[in-house]
């Protein structure tokens, strides 16, 4: 008997070193990889999330409930860590104890220091301290990574919000290039907007690989998120340089190749598979017709091409296939929200247009003019009357 708990006792040992490097990794170390307590972990709160959000008639419903997840993984984390050392010590206590309940006994008041139960030897002694030290240093690192976390959280978020009044509710690539094209706008706010969003995919993909329960943290509004605000600012910039090459700014290509750069490291953080090389004629999951809607929608506002719809295509997609199946992915796991060009979801929903406000004036009020919004479930290419209000012109006052 002694000798089986002497082997058990080999086995805490690993198990607690097992649970040390978890600990570490996760919180000192920035290597940019999930561990693997860390994976089952999230793994396991996904499917949990998943499975209470099935029924749910709606996204907004479902938005609401799966805010919860980024919180409760790190929860469940802490708990997996405290376990593992729950579980590691007892088995080291064992040899010293008369029962495994009593060394189960032994190790949980040590871990969460309060010292009811102990040994009078020397080992066990030590191996008291060794787990009340564990217990207090995995509790401090994890209070400790959360500012961080939330100051990460924070600088993302103020980007995604500001996106909303220049590619619409929920964001649309072609919706903030001709909202931003049109009136007499000068390339360099285009380019300006560009640079700050280089910065912006340089930080995420900083603080996402490295802290990948970012991912999952969801943003305020349901309409709103960072992965979809992503994808829509690098398909704008892959559009202006597919149909006005000579007109886009060189800080274009620069957010495109910091984009797909940072949805590569978050990707091999979160072990997603993707083509690390693939050849601009690859095919797509965007169809040439879904393409084609957003150059009418270009077309409506009178935004200028160089390109005809072929030419556009081709180009277009020899950017586009350098971040679509990462993003695609990321958007069906997260459950982003359904906006156009963002995939499929695992609840089947149909993507949302952008909602464009009803256009008000003191000769029109009410906006109904025909010049005002489009419904939730409008669709690009649709030619009802003019075109809304995008930023050219007299802005609506009130």
């Amino acid at each position: 008997m002694q000798v089986v708990r002497i082997v058990l006792a080999c086995l805490g040992a690993a198990v607690v070193v097992a649970t040390s490097v978890s600990v570490l990794t996760a919180l000192v170390i920035p290597r940019g990889r999930l561990g693997r307590l860390q994976r089952r972990t999230d793994q396991a709160v996904a499917a949990v999330f998943r499975l209470l959000a099935r029924p749910l008639p709606d996204y907004p419903s479902r938005d609401r409930l799966l805010a919860a997840q980024g919180p409760a993984f790190l929860a469940v984390v802490l708990v997996s860590w405290l376990a593992g050392y729950l579980l590691g010590f007892a088995l080291l206590l064992w040899p010293f104890s008369r029962s495994l309940s009593g060394a189960f006994r032994e190790s949980g008041s040590s871990l969460l220091t309060l010292g009811f139960a102990s040994t009078p030897s020397a080992g066990p002694t030590l191996l008291d301290f060794l787990c009340a030290a564990a217990g207090l240093v995995a509790v401090a690192l994890q209070i400790g990574y959360l500012p961080t976390l939330y100051s990460a959280f924070s600088r993302r978020e103020t980007e995604v919000t500001l996106l909303a009044s220049r590619a619409g509710s929920p964001p649309w690539g072609p919706e903030l290039l001709a909202r931003t094209r049109v009136g007499l706008q000068a390339e360099s706010e285009m380019a300006d907007f560009y640079r700050g969003w280089e910065r912006w995919a340089a930080d995420v993909a900083e603080s996402h690989s490295n802290y990948p329960a970012l991912i999952r943290f969801r943003s305020p509004q349901a309409n709103a998120s960072w992965i979809v605000g992503m994808l829509a600012v690098l398909d704008s910039a892959a559009l202006y340089l597919a149909v006005a090459p000579t007109r886009a700014p060189i800080a274009g290509r620069l957010v495109l190749r910091m984009g797909f750069t940072a949805l590569r490291q978050i990707a091999d953080a979160i072990g997603l598979p993707y083509d690390p090389d693939p050849r601009p004629d690859a095919p797509l999951q965007l169809t040439e017709a879904e393409f084609g809607d957003a150059l009418r929608r270009l077309d409506d506002v009178g935004f200028p091409r160089e390109r005809d719809d072929a030419e556009a295509w081709s180009h277009f997609r020899g950017w586009r296939v350098n971040y679509e199946s990462i993003a695609y992915a990321l958007c069906r796991e997260v459950d982003a929200v359904p906006a156009l060009w963002s995939g499929s979801r695992r609840s089947g929903e149909p993507p949302l247009a952008p909602i464009r406000p009803p256009v008000r004036t003191p000769q029109d009020p009410d906006g109904s003019s025909g010049r005002g919004g489009l419904s939730k479930d409008a669709r690009p290419g649709a030619r009802k009357g003019p075109p809304p209000w995008t930023g050219g012109g007299p802005e609506p006052r009130g």
